[in-house]
């Protein structure tokens, strides 16, 4: 049964609408998210962030959730996104895994935080039954959840690209370990499914008519922590990002929080994987002229979008402010 009956009837309806739209055409399936508020000239948009979160209320989870409901709450957000990684260590075993309540479900249970939650698959996701969380049953559970491979976002002010990043790393195919990764929906083959995949992402980057485009995946693409770039997506995702104007890259995969600054775009590297677990000390050095901001220590971040600005705060596991941005920052040559 729904543990928030009241929402179920509409985020079901939404869900019915994107099946359609994925069987009658082989675009990216979008959703519409309407946030125009008053107050506001344009109207405005506020967002939390949350990455690499899942694990039953441990590594300070449970903290973290709860400064996420006072931060949601004062900020008026409208959704959540979650960077993946949802469920350690090996995703969920299928759509009853009691796992999707002790580490979902039943953490982030605070009034504001009973919003939409739009997430994509990180790696430890792909260990389990990636078709559990994709699945619609799971909205039956608790109606916030919706997870898709790759997918487009539409708002009033800005448009989110979710790029299911995992598939595009070697190492989980030449060298898993002693891991066993559910490649069952990679259609009809892993090289085919990749280059679908950046071809409509670049498709539908081209047509956007977007104030501010944001793209979302687990992995990094510019990264000082424990696990540094993501080198296939330096080669295969950042060219296509860069080529149109995108504002924003954020991600999790590096427990910590972290923001980058390209030195020759406007391009932003946003890092919010800190819902849990992070890692004390595991950081290289970068040229401090792009390093704007790096924590290792758990925490989200907000995102507040108006028609003219885009506003990034980063918060700790005390709800303090670690670290803020304004695109208003920029310089005339990153523009």
């Amino acid at each position: 049964m729904s543990r928030h009956p009241q929402q179920r009837v509409a985020s079901v309806a939404v869900l019915l609408s994107v099946v359609w739209f994925v069987a009658a055409t082989a675009e990216l399936p979008r959703l519409e998210h309407d946030t125009v508020k008053d107050g506001a000239a344009g109207g405005s948009l506020a967002v939390l962030v949350v990455g690499d979160w899942g694990r039953k209320g441990a590594y300070n989870q449970t903290r973290v959730a709860t400064q996420m409901g006072a931060i949601a709450e004062a900020a008026k957000i409208d959704f959540v996104i979650s960077t993946g990684d949802n469920f350690y260590d090996d995703g969920l075993t299928g759509v009853d895994d009691p796992n999707f309540y002790h580490s979902f479900a039943d953490i982030y249970t605070a009034p504001s935080l009973q919003k939409q939650w739009y997430n994509v698959l990180g790696n430890h996701d792909y260990r389990g039954n990636v078709e559990a969380q994709l699945s619609t049953a799971l909205q039956e559970k608790d109606p916030r959840w919706l997870c898709m491979r790759s997918f487009i976002l539409n708002t009033n002010l800005a448009e989110f690209f979710f790029v299911d990043t995992t598939p595009f790393s070697d190492k989980y195919f030449t060298d898993p370990e002693d891991h066993v990764y559910d490649w069952s929906g990679l259609i009809p083959d892993r090289a085919t499914y990749l280059s679908n995949l950046q071809a409509d992402l670049d498709s539908a980057l081209r047509v956007s008519k977007a104030r501010w485009k944001i793209v979302v995946g687990h992995h990094t693409i510019k990264s000082a922590g424990h696990h540094g770039n993501t080198v296939e997506l330096e080669a295969q995702l950042l060219p296509i990002l860069e080529a149109h104007d995108v504002d924003l890259y954020v991600n999790g995969h590096d427990h910590c929080l972290e923001h980058i600054s390209s030195s020759r775009t406007k391009l932003q590297f946003l890092t919010s994987g800190a819902g849990s677990k992070a890692w004390k000390g595991d950081i290289s050095s970068w040229d401090p002229k792009e390093m704007k901001f790096y924590y290792d220590g758990q925490g989200f971040m907000t995102l507040q979008i108006l028609s003219d600005e885009v506003r990034v705060v980063y918060y700790g596991i005390e709800g303090e402010v670690m670290h803020q941005w304004s695109t208003a920052d920029l310089s005339v040559s990153q523009i």
